[in-house]
C-alpha cells in the first residue's frame, strides 16, 4: 500500500454482497474437537505486560469455551516477590471479566499459583520443581507441563538451560509426562545468534517439544489462507505468474514504538517484522499445495518456498529496499513526536522503522513476478492484507469502443481491521453507451458466523496444550529466512551512506516519497 492508496470508503464503485451457504456445517461443528490431556502452565515472566494483556485472558477464555483440559493448573514465575494471593488478585483485574457467572471467575483464579524466581538461580528452579510436584498432585495433572517463556529474548537460553538442569524437560521415560517449551520472538537477531538460540534449547529439549510462536499464524484470516487456495478449483489453476503480474503483501500500523523502544533500537522493522510475519505470509500465499494438511507436511512446503526466495542484490539495494524512520506528524487527530522524540530512543538513532522491499521467488509457478512487502510504524491506517493483482486481459476487442486500458483484476485477502476477501472486475455501466465500471465482490469472513472465534494467543495456546505443530515455525524454517535476511542487514548497518539511505516521512502518512518505485 502507497501513499495513492484508497481504502474501501474512499471508492465509488458498487459492492457486490457474497452469500454464504446454507449448507455449512452446524456451529458445533466447528467448535473446539477435544479437550487436551491435563497439564500445568508454567509461565515465565508472569508479572509482565504480555502475561496480563494477552495470556491470561486467552487461557481464561479457553476455559470459559472448555478449551482447557478438565484438570490444570497455571503457575506464574517472575522476579517480583508475590504470594498466590497478590497474584491472584492482579491477575483476577487484568482478566476484566463481564460475565455474570462469578463462580466460573473464581475457579479460574484459584487454579493460579506464583513463585518469585531468579532466572540464572539453581535453586529458584529447584524450588519449582518441588512446587510443581505439589500442584501435579493436587490438580492431578500427571506431570504434563507447558513451559511459556514470556520474557525478553535475551533471557530463552538461559530459562531452558535452567529448566534442563532441573529435570523439567525430561518426558514420560523418565517417570514424568509431556514437557513443551514455548518461545516467543524474535528467534535471534541474525543468523549466528539463532543458530546458537537453538543449539542452546536443544541441549535438555527436542524439537518436538518446542512451539515456536508468531501469532500471525494463528489469525483466523491467515489460517483462511490456504483453505481459499486450495479448497476452491477456480483461484488455483491461475495463481501463478500467467495470470498474476504482482503481489503485495502490507503490515502496517498508526502505533509507534510506544514501551518498547529498548528492544526495537536493536531490532528495527527489518528483525521485528520481516523475519517473521511477512516471511509467513509470503509463504502462505506462495507455498505449493502439500499432499495432506499435517503439520510438517505444511511446515515442509512453507520450507521449500523460503528456499527458493532469490538471493537480494545487496549490491543494488535502492533498487529493491526503501527504509525510512517516521518523523513528527498527526494520527487520528493528534500530534505525536518523531521516533527520535521517544523515550529511550538515540537522538540521533539511525533504526528503520518502515521498509518496502522486493524480492522474487525462483521456481516455476513465480518466476519473474515480483512480490512487494511492505510493514511500517506510525501509519496512516493500521491494515494486514495481501493483494493479488492479475495481468491486463491479453486482447481488447473493446478497444474502438474503450481505449486500449482495461483496470485488470485485483484480489484482496483482508487480514486486518477489514477481514474480508474482495474482488474486483468489469461489468457494463447500465445505459445506451458501451461504457465499463469495476465492482467488486466482497465476502466478510465473520458473515453468519456463529462459531467459536479464537483471538490468535487462544489458538496458539490450545495447539500447544494438543501438541499440534501447525503454526508454529520448525527450525530449519528460522535459519532459512535469517540467511536471506542477514546480508541485507549487515549491508544496511554498515554502509557508508546509512544515513543518507534512511528517509524521514511524516507520522500518519504512507510512508517515504519514493516508496513507488519499487
Amino acid at each position: 500500500m502507497t501513499e495513492n492508496a484508497t481504502t474501501r470508503e474512499d471508492t465509488m464503485q458498487p459492492i457486490v454482497r457474497v452469500r454464504t451457504s446454507d449448507m455449512d456445517l452446524p456451529a458445533d461443528e466447528c467448535r473446539i474437537p477435544t479437550r487436551s490431556e491435563p497439564c500445568t502452565i508454567v509461565i515465565a515472566g508472569a508479572t509482565g505486560d504480555l502475561t496480563a494483556r494477552k495470556l491470561m485472558p486467552a487461557l481464561f477464555n479457553l476455559y470459559c469455551n472448555e478449551g482447557l483440559p478438565e484438570s490444570f493448573a497455571i503457575v506464574g514465575c517472575g522476579r517480583t516477590e508475590l504470594s498466590d494471593q497478590r497474584f491472584r488478585k492482579k491477575i483476577s483485574a487484568a482478566l476484566n471479566d463481564e460475565s455474570d457467572d462469578r463462580s466460573r471467575h473464581q475457579h479460574f483464579i484459584k487454579s493460579l499459583y506464583y513463585l518469585p524466581i531468579t532466572y540464572d538461580d539453581p535453586e529458584s528452579y529447584s524450588r519449582l520443581a518441588e512446587l510443581l510436584n505439589e500442584v501435579d498432585s493436587r490438580h492431578h495433572t500427571g506431570g504434563n507441563r507447558i513451559f511459556y517463556l514470556a520474557l525478553p529474548p535475551t533471557l530463552y537460553k538461559t530459562v531452558a538451560n535452567m529448566l534442563g538442569k532441573a529435570g523439567l524437560g525430561r518426558e514420560k521415560k523418565d517417570g514424568n509426562g509431556w514437557a513443551r517449551l514455548v518461545v516467543e520472538k524474535p528467534f535471534g537477531h541474525n543468523l549466528e545468534s539463532a543458530i546458537e538460540l537453538d543449539r542452546g534449547i536443544h541441549r535438555h529439549f527436542k524439537e518436538h517439544q518446542v512451539f515456536r510462536i508468531d501469532h500471525y499464524l494463528a489469525k483466523e484470516t491467515v489460517q483462511n489462507v490456504l483453505m481459499f487456495r486450495f479448497a476452491n478449483t477456480i483461484f488455483e489453476p491461475v495463481w501463478n505468474r500467467r495470470y498474476i503480474k504482482s503481489v503485495e503483501v502490507t503490515a502496517t500500523e498508526t502505533l509507534g514504538v510506544e514501551h518498547r523502544a529498548g528492544y526495537y533500537e536493536k531490532a528495527g522493522v527489518l528483525r521485528d517484522m520481516f523475519q517473521n510475519h511477512m516471511m509467513q505470509l509470503l509463504a502462505l500465499t506462495t507455498m505449493e499445495p502439500p499432499s495432506r494438511f499435517e503439520a510438517d507436511r505444511v511446515r515442509d512446503e512453507r520450507i521449500k518456498l523460503f528456499r527458493s526466495l532469490r538471493p537480494f542484490p545487496v549490491n543494488r539495494l535502492q533498487d529493491f529496499l526503501v527504509l525510512g524512520q517516521y518523523g513528527r506528524g498527526t494520527v487520528d487527530g493528534k500530534s505525536v513526536p518523531a521516533y527520535r522524540e521517544e523515550t529511550d530512543v538515540a537522538p540521533e538513532s539511525l533504526t528503520p522503522t518502515y521498509a518496502r522491499m522486493k524480492v522474487f521467488v525462483d521456481n516455476w509457478r513465480w518466476q519473474g513476478i515480483p512480490f512487494i512487502l511492505t510493514s511500517g510504524k506510525r501509519m496512516a491506517r493500521k491494515v494486514t492484507q495481501i493483494a493479488i493483482q492479475f495481468r491486463e486481459v491479453p486482447h481488447s476487442m473493446f478497444r474502438q469502443v474503450l481505449g486500449e486500458t482495461i483496470n485488470p483484476n485485483r484480489l484482496t485477502l483482508g487480514i486486518y481491521p477489514e477481514e474480508e476477501i474482495s474482488l474486483t472486475f468489469q461489468t457494463k455501466t447500465p445505459g445506451p453507451r458501451v461504457c465499463l465500471r469495476n465492482v467488486t465482490m466482497d465476502f466478510f469472513y465473520h458473515q453468519k458466523d456463529t462459531g467459536l472465534k479464537l483471538e490468535a494467543y487462544e489458538k496458539v495456546l490450545l495447539d500447544c496444550m494438543l501438541g499440534d505443530h501447525m503454526l508454529f515455525w520448525r527450525q530449519d524454517a528460522v535459519e532459512q529466512c535469517w540467511s536471506f535476511l542477514t546480508p541485507i542487514l549487515a549491508e544496511c548497518e554498515t554502509c557508508g551512506d546509512r544515513a543518507q539511505t534512511l528517509q524521514t516521512y511524516p507520522a500518519g502518512s504512507w510512508g517515504p516519497e519514493t516508496t513507488h518505485k519499487l
